[in-house]
């Protein structure tokens, strides 16, 4: 499936305020004592480890804010996978812009590349089953549409973006509600019949007043891979099922088997590695 890109209009306020932030109240100070005005350049984003690209619109629009003379030819679009070594793209242009654009721009690059690099990593592993993987709102504060985009480029699916989208009852929620059923029927009092209501659970009890109780959705959370198979069966397909805790690649299958429709997992978004991506002189011959 295609992801289409996000619009610029969204985009270049984000890059614009990296790049003020960068150059501060005098500029590029070493690019600028070192570079002639009138030197140009030809160089390449190069994938330093495989991975998934995210990112590179705004790569791209780094060096064309600082210089709108930059030319890039992406060789690799958003959602592509590298191998190390493979070359993303060809930036040319004044070498004062590449330069003052460089670390701006791999920022973006990097970081957003890690997320859907991490994303395709558990995605690849629950390859075969009915289940997905989704996102939270553990996220950058400002970058959060970026984030959910890589998600989405590396193969995963997207849980809220905001806290308007939809009730998340959770711990907490129920801590103070008095119980799961006061904190549902509060939740329908209050919301319109279009907005979809969750309850976090941790015991199968739990799980049975959430299903009386007529939830859209459970997030079943941190529960064993005996209790989780369990829990899927006492749904038996009359809510949303989706599980949460200590995911990674290498329990994700497990989990999966179990049936559950989501997993989450906090981490894509909060500490995923980045993807190590270079602007480096391209190789002669």
């Amino acid at each position: 499936m295609t992801i289409p890109p996000l619009p610029a209009i969204m985009l270049e306020p984000l890059v614009r305020t990296a790049l003020l932030e960068d150059l501060g109240r005098a500029g590029d100070v070493t690019t600028d004592a070192i570079v002639p005005a009138d030197m140009h350049q030809t160089m390449v984003l190069n994938a330093r480890e495989a991975g998934v690209v995210a990112g590179l619109d705004l790569a791209v629009l780094a060096f064309r804010l600082l210089d709108p003379a930059i030319s890039v030819h992406k060789h690799v679009g958003d959602g592509g996978r590298v191998v190390a070594g493979q070359v993303i793209a060809t930036v040319s242009g004044p070498a004062r812009g590449l330069l003052t654009g460089e670390r701006t721009a791999l920022n973006f690059l990097c970081h957003l590349s890690g997320i859907a690099s991490a994303t395709r990593t558990v995605v690849d592993a629950v390859q075969g089953t009915r289940t997905h993987i989704v996102c939270t709102r553990k996220t950058t504060p400002g970058l959060r549409a970026l984030e959910k985009h890589a998600i989405r480029l590396g193969g995963g699916s997207n849980h809220r973006f905001g806290l308007d989208d939809a009730v998340l009852i959770k711990d907490n929620h129920i801590a103070v509600a008095g119980g799961i059923v006061p904190a549902m029927e509060r939740a329908r009092a209050h919301c319109g019949h279009m907005v979809k209501i969750e309850v976090e659970v941790d015991t199968l009890a739990q799980l049975e007043e959430a299903l009386v109780m007529k939830a859209d959705a459970v997030l079943l959370d941190n529960m064993t891979l005996a209790t989780l198979a369990e829990a899927v069966a006492m749904v038996g397909g009359r809510a949303v099922t989706e599980a949460s805790g200590r995911v990674s690649p290498q329990t994700a299958p497990a989990i999966a088997a179990s049936g559950v429709d989501l997993i989450s997992i906090g981490w894509l978004t909060h500490s995923a590695p980045i993807l190590d991506i270079g602007l480096d002189y391209p190789a002669a011959g």
